[in-house]
């Protein structure tokens, strides 16, 4: 994970996915299942979020211009690998594939965003990781820094 301190923009710099879906009859169709469900995670770590206005619990976020929505590119490189164990209870050992690349990039995408900001200082963010959710905590973080070694932001250590 990538975090561009000027903009907050988190970017995804490789994805490997391992899963156990037992006999893979489509290689093909498992990746691009794998792939979607990777990014239907990163789509809720970096953005997906439900707004609504506090006075008349209206939806704010109701329509695709207004709603964060995730797409393919948040993830040009990605591996996608199997460590199957063939299912017992049908007779072509297959399992399901739908939701494993969603149900592990989200902790694995959370767990990466916070790593990439930990040395920043932030320990801990919540969630969605927003470029300017990132950006603020970025922002917050360096006027702290600023301010207990006596300088204000932007002035020169001398």
């Amino acid at each position: 994970m990538e975090i561009d301190p000027e903009t907050g923009t988190p970017t995804i710099a490789r994805y490997t996915a391992v899963d156990d879906l037992g006999h893979v009859i489509n290689p093909t169709l498992v990746a691009g299942q794998v792939h979607g469900g990777v990014v239907q995670g990163a789509g809720q770590v970096f953005g997906e979020h439900a707004i609504y206005d506090r006075a008349t619990g209206q939806l704010l976020t109701a329509s695709f211009s207004d709603y964060f929505m995730p797409r393919s590119r948040m993830l040009s490189a990605i591996d996608v690998h199997e460590h199957a164990v063939p299912s017992p209870t049908n007779a072509l050992g297959a399992k399901g594939v739908g939701e494993s690349g969603c149900s592990g990039s989200l902790p694995a995408l959370a767990n990466a965003t916070i790593d990439a900001l930990r040395p920043r200082g932030i320990e801990h963010l919540d969630m969605p990781y927003s470029p300017a959710r990132v950006w603020a905590a970025l922002q917050e973080r360096d006027g702290a820094i600023a301010k207990n070694n006596g300088y204000r932001k932007g002035d020169k250590k001398g």
